[in-house]
């Protein structure tokens, strides 16, 4: 299997297991902490709303690792894939400094290092 098709595999799993992160803070599990600034335990409706977004936003960032990895045919155009591959590589290297200076003790040792394997396998994606 081609690396860029690891990377997409690896990416895709992650973003699988934030989704089902998600789905436990929507359901009122009490790990607010890893999630949305650390200032809730449980979310509250609005973010419980978020976090469905969140869910779906997931499942375009996997498509769009698939898709520059020729596993699936892109919708667009494989230009248009290219260029988000390399957005979604910016909005996770944003999202390990959003990560990194969070009040929430948790999510900064989970949530960062998480924003950087992702940031790492989208930049693998994207320069190939």
């Amino acid at each position: 299997m081609p690396f860029d098709q690891i990377s997409a595999t690896i990416a895709c799993a992650l973003l699988a297991a934030l989704a089902i992160f998600q789905v436990s803070l929507i359901a009122g599990a009490p790990l607010g902490g890893m999630a949305w600034g650390g200032q809730h335990r449980v979310l509250p409706a609005k973010l419980r709303i978020a976090s469905g977004i969140s869910i779906a936003v997931y499942a375009l960032f996997a498509y769009a690792a698939l898709a520059r990895a020729d596993l699936v045919t892109p919708l667009i155009s494989t230009t248009f894939t290219s260029i988000t591959v390399w957005v979604l590589t910016a909005y996770f290297a944003l999202g390990v400094l959003m990560n990194g200076i969070s009040r929430s003790k948790p999510e900064r040792l989970v949530m960062a290092p998480t924003a950087l394997v992702l940031a790492g396998l989208y930049l693998v994606l994207a320069l190939g």
